[in-house]
């Protein structure tokens, strides 16, 4: 039995995560939308990683929750496959070890003008903008930004995770944002069970052969029973 987990915010946000569209999500009256693009950093590189040096500082704070704990023995226990669209590393510090992160990883950098890439878990950043150690160019968040596409090698893999697994969880995502958005429903078309773990009604309720109306940590304490079961 083949098993693809695709998380959200929601999973993060019981870790004390704000994601985009929440009240807390604003900053110096910008809205994220505004700051997470190509065009802001190009206009104000120094306002944009002021705005990432205070989301890496919340995020810095923040630990694992039963969700991702779950998550990671899920994977160790079953071999279940993790996508996710989250960039804070979250599952990572949980354990997860193979993660499909379609959106990157904010704690990632990477040169605009080199090909430059590294981990920086320096809280604050130690100069804004950062510069590049190789080249001296400007670095930026490894994260995708509106209007940019995702990286290739992450939705070709995401894209044939859904294609091929026999369940897909879907976790805390509010199944608005594409092209993530469409895996569950290549999962379903390819005859998968869809199973939807959010408190909230979505685009997904619709298709899920089964809809958890709980939290994240809640609702995947009860899937891992019922998967548990099933591996028996």
């Amino acid at each position: 039995m083949k098993i693809v987990i695709l998380t959200g915010a929601g999973v993060s946000a019981e870790s004390g995560v704000p994601t985009f569209r929440d009240k807390g999500g604003l900053w110096k009256n910008f809205r994220a939308e505004d700051l997470a693009t190509p065009q802001a950093f190009k206009r104000d590189p120094k306002l944009v990683w002021e705005w990432y040096n205070w989301r890496r500082g919340i995020i810095s704070k923040a630990k694992p929750n039963k969700a991702h704990l779950i998550i990671a023995e899920m994977e160790e226990k079953f071999g279940v496959r993790l996508i996710t669209q989250n960039v804070d590393g979250l599952h990572q510090k949980a354990g997860s070890k193979s993660v499909v992160e379609l959106h990157g990883n904010i704690w990632r950098v990477k040169c605009t003008h080199c090909n430059y890439k590294d981990y920086d878990y320096s809280v604050p950043l130690k100069e804004i903008p950062p510069k590049c150690p190789k080249c001296g160019g400007l670095l930026r968040p490894d994260v995708v930004w509106f209007g940019e596409p995702l990286p290739e090698d992450a939705i070709e893999e995401a894209f044939y995770l859904s294609e091929n697994c026999d369940i897909m969880i879907v976790v805390g995502t509010s199944g608005v944002v594409y092209p993530a958005a469409n895996l569950p429903f290549i999962a379903k078309y390819r005859g998968a069970r869809v199973i939807e773990i959010n408190p909230k009604e979505t685009p997904i309720s619709s298709i899920a052969d089964l809809k958890i109306g709980k939290t994240a940590t809640e609702g995947m304490e009860e899937v891992y029973h019922w998967i548990e079961r099933s591996f028996k």
